[in-house]
């Protein structure tokens, strides 16, 4: 019989316990908890064959205990060629755990935080220690080959100029160094190859909107970004084919490692088929550290000096 959850000598380690979660041995193990009367097999008092089979029974049971408490058993008939071994199941009435005294153990799986499973309205970016929040119409990158990708707008649409697919807005995130400038000098130097990037010629020197016709800045200036003090500039930028767009590089310093800065690059299509404009203040005031979702910034919040 497969004995129930509960704790139980380890097979491999005698002097602690291990959970027997019903199935199969966990990782989890303990100090021996208070024991309560031995384990005994009733033996029958008359001689004859039963007599002598409970005997028998009770050898066979204390040659069990010494095995499994020496780890010398193995299920599945030992070494099968893989190198692996299965760790033997408690037996019972044998290996049994003496009961503990006071309330029964629970499980170590509700004594132990659960997983993070993910919160589907962000995205993560591990790398640089933050969190995006998704606004509606926007959505983790699907089939994009540039890994610095870390959002992108729902679908696409055939390019109005070079052969390919399209997006209406995406947004992109990296590390850079900084070589002792500021973030304002960096998100300045930035912006040019973020528009060419979006709009000019692309990676595979394609252009996907018949190139860059014009652009004028149209907002710049601090910004405070998961409580760190950086800066934005922000393009609006005229193609040959199509409607243009928006194009903002908006650069802070890490929340990880030595703080070097990050490079926060958005790209939105002009036009009615465009994401609203107001959704790179909305992502950038909800860019939060990995795990900290109180530290607020965002265009037009009070800048504080970097930590």
């Amino acid at each position: 019989m497969t004995p129930p959850p509960g704790w139980y000598p380890d097979p491999h380690a005698p002097h602690v316990e291990r959970w027997w979660d019903g199935n199969a041995w966990t990782e989890h193990r303990r100090a021996p908890g208070p024991t309560g009367p031995p384990v005994t097999v009733a033996v029958p008092a008359a001689d004859g064959p039963g007599r002598a089979r409970a005997v028998a029974l009770t050898v066979a049971g204390a040659v069990l205990v010494a095995a499994i408490t020496t780890g010398a058993i193995v299920l599945g008939g030992g070494d099968d060629g893989s190198g692996t071994r299965s760790d033997p199941a408690p037996t019972t009435p044998f290996t049994a755990a003496p009961p503990t005294t006071g309330p029964a153990p629970s499980s170590p799986e509700t004594e132990e935080s659960a997983p993070d499973t993910g919160d589907p309205s962000v995205v993560v970016d591990q790398l640089n220690g933050i969190t995006f929040p998704l606004p509606e119409g926007w959505v983790p990158p699907e089939h994009v080959t540039d890994n610095s990708v870390v959002m992108t707008t729902d679908g696409t649409y055939d390019c109005p100029g070079d052969w390919g697919v399209c997006r209406h807005g995406l947004v992109s995130s990296r590390t850079v160094s900084s070589d002792g400038k500021t973030p304002e000098a960096l998100a300045e130097e930035d912006i040019a190859d973020a528009a060419e990037e979006a709009y000019g010629r692309n990676r595979i020197d394609r252009r996907p909107y018949g190139g860059i016709t014009s652009h004028r800045q149209v907002a710049a200036g601090p910004v405070a970004v998961a409580g760190r003090a950086g800066h934005y500039v922000r393009w609006r930028v005229s193609t040959a084919e199509g409607p243009g767009g928006y194009v903002q590089s908006l650069v802070f310093p890490s929340t990880v490692g030595v703080g070097s800065p990050v490079v926060v690059r958005f790209v939105l299509d002009a036009g009615e088929d465009g994401p609203p404009l107001t959704d790179i203040d909305l992502i950038t005031d909800g860019i939060r550290p990995v795990g900290d979702a109180d530290t607020g910034g965002g265009v037009g919040t009070s800048v504080g000096p970097s930590d």
